[in-house]
């Protein structure tokens, strides 16, 4: 996955069957299933791949237990099957993973084990493991740190978790195998027409400046929470669609939470379910639902958020957690479908919507991480009848990403990497060096630093430390003082200077020091 020959591809002027604006789950998904089919791909997104909301979710696939509660049965429904595909697609990056509700009223128990088996029969034969409930025993023997005051006993079902950003950077890595393009920095400016259709972009390489005109028969409005700025592009007076929810997370170190079971509380004082989740030998809790003001590719958490989900966890935590703990703080906008009787974001739809304009964008928003394979499917479905392309199977139910393998590797902190990790293996053997620890708080070593700007478009130190290693949610304040490491590791692949460091380490500083608690 090499920038600059995908850059240089551009230049031959090739009509494209499909270009996706967006590289977030939903555009790389459509990108995935669009090259899949074989047709001729490019995928544009902004700023990093994953930069934005896809990066910042709970780290969870599930179905959406809450929905259940809700009688969403069909959304559940469809989340419970692609979590399912997703488990079999990427074993390298989705597991399974259990949850206990813990009890403190007699009637929770009857009336969550009820809703968790039909949760289970949803899922059939893509079910990750039958539900029951734990006698008060057991429930500490999977929690050790859970609140003992007043509990009874707990329900456990099971879910999957994942590495978010990670999986975009495999999508990714996907598309360039089925004979796609995608590529970072690269924002699209305008977008073109010939008559009243519109017939492709011109879009911007943020690192030159340099302006390229591509031409497509379909474009995908995959954008997120940016869904609206893009349809204004096309048609400066088209209403918005979306409202943006904003949610926060905490990350704490691993005694609060030392077993292998997360910690799902389905009600709190603002109706949002509360998670304490193990990953990455860490804890993340969260999250909250709060109307988002402004729409931002660096949100950040509010006092008020920050308290909230504080406050929550010590209900639940027989250590209290407080600010000096928190390892990383982050902040993720959800795009929702607007809803004229909505009193809260908590009440709009998580369902996903397809728009078709006049001038045949087609945009696809709404959804979450889990169902991205089901959003993607239906928009290139809609692409092959706007562009005229001629209907072709879509072959991603059962597509293995990059990576898969049933067979970790044997380096516990390498597992993200699935079947690549062989080659960083044989790149650690040519230098030696790169094994060195960028620093003694966090898993990640200088070896993956050049794979990440060799073989997975790293440009900055963000997209390293933020995405392509977790560095800045495991350990906000140790990421900092490595980027320096970082940018010298950097600057000798991509051939840049002194002065190119000391600007990079200044840029992450300006985005990290948001992640750290006072």
């Amino acid at each position: 996955m090499n920038r600059e020959q995908a850059i240089a591809q551009l230049d031959r002027q090739e009509v494209r069957d499909v270009l996706v604006i967006g590289g977030g789950a939903t555009g790389l998904g459509c990108a995935v299933d669009a090259a899949a089919r074989g047709y001729r791909t490019l995928l544009l997104e902004q700023a990093d791949f994953a930069k934005g909301t896809s990066s910042r979710s709970t780290k969870l696939i599930h179905g959406g237990v809450r929905y259940l509660k809700q009688g969403n049965v069909s959304l559940v429904l469809e989340a419970l099957r692609e979590r399912g595909l997703l488990c079999r697609n990427a074993p390298h990056l989705v597991h399974h993973l259990p949850f206990i509700v813990p009890v403190y009223n007699w009637w929770e128990g009857p009336f969550y084990g009820i809703g968790l088996k039909l949760y289970d029969r949803l899922a059939g034969q893509l079910g990750l493991g039958a539900s029951r409930n734990l006698s008060r025993e057991e429930t500490l023997r999977e929690i050790p740190t859970i609140e003992r005051e007043g509990l009874k006993g707990g329900v456990r079902y099971f879910d999957g978790q994942f590495d978010d950003s990670r999986l975009a950077v495999h999508l990714a890595r996907t598309v360039f195998d089925l004979g796609g393009l995608a590529l970072n920095h690269f924002p699209v400016v305008r977008l073109t027409r010939s008559g009243d259709l519109l017939d492709g972009v011109v879009a911007r390489d943020a690192e030159t400046g340099r302006e390229y005109e591509v031409r497509a028969k379909a474009i995908i409005n995959a954008t997120g929470v940016f869904a609206d700025t893009v349809r204004r592009l096309d048609d400066a007076d088209c209403p918005p669609v979306l409202v943006a929810s904003q949610g926060i997370h905490l990350v704490l170190p691993r005694r609060f939470l030392p077993g292998d079971s997360a910690i799902m509380v389905p009600h709190t004082s603002d109706g949002r379910v509360l998670f304490a989740v193990p990953w990455h030998d860490r804890v993340i809790v969260g999250t909250t639902d709060v109307p988002a003001a402004e729409t931002s590719l660096e949100p950040r958490a509010s006092e008020a958020e920050i308290g909230f989900v504080l406050t929550n966890a010590a209900r639940y935590l027989v250590e209290d957690p407080q600010r000096k703990d928190v390892l990383s703080v982050f902040a993720g906008l959800r795009p929702l479908i607007k809803a004229a009787n909505a009193r809260s974001t908590a009440a709009l739809s998580r369902d996903h919507s397809i728009l078709i304009s006049d001038s045949g964008l087609i945009t696809v928003t709404g959804g979450k991480w889990t169902t991205y394979r089901k959003m993607a499917e239906d928009a290139v479905d809609h692409a092959e009848a706007v562009a005229g392309l001629g209907p072709r199977p879509c072959p991603t139910g059962r597509l293995k990403l990059r990576g898969w393998t049933e067979e970790p590797p044997p380096e516990k902190s390498w597992a993200v990497y699935g079947a690549d990790a062989a080659s960083l293996r044989a790149l650690l053997a040519e230098r030696p060096e790169l094994g060195e620890p960028l620093h003694p708080r966090l898993p990640i070593s200088g070896v993956e630093v050049v794979w990440a700007v060799r073989e997975e478009m790293a440009r900055t130190i963000e997209d390293v430390l933020s995405r392509r290693t977790r560095a800045l949610l495991l350990d906000a304040r140790a990421s900092l003082e490595a980027a320096p490491r970082v940018a010298a590791l950097m600057a000798q692949e991509l051939g840049r200077d002194a002065a190119w460091q000391q600007r990079a380490v200044a840029d992450y500083a300006d985005v990290a020091r948001h992640y750290v608690l006072d």
